[in-house]
């Protein structure tokens, strides 16, 4: 999963932010495994403006859902008004 944060909630918030939705995945039944949110992620320029910003932090989570959930997280994340975007992908298995 990828997703994008409103740099309004500065780099003092922004830990807390990423915690907030780390333990909604844990609440939902999921395990979270390595999350980037540092280099080349982190905050950076948007290709293209978003309301009414034009830089964001971008965090990439891999996690484990049970698919029955997805829906959940993702009506979570689209009424968390910090989540300027969201992608969730799934991974084939080996």
């Amino acid at each position: 999963m990828m997703y994008i944060l409103s740099p309004e909630i500065g780099d003092e918030n922004f830990g807390a932010s990423v915690d907030r939705i780390n333990s909604l995945i844990t609440r939902l039944g999921g395990e979270l495994g390595e999350i980037n949110q540092t280099s080349p992620w982190g905050k950076r320029r948007l290709a293209y403006p978003i309301g009414k910003y034009t830089d964001g932090y971008y965090v990439v989570a891999n996690l484990k859902l049970d698919p029955g959930q997805t829906g959940e997280l993702e009506r979570s994340l689209r009424l968390n008004e910090e989540v300027l975007r969201h992608l969730l992908v799934s991974q084939e298995k080996d």
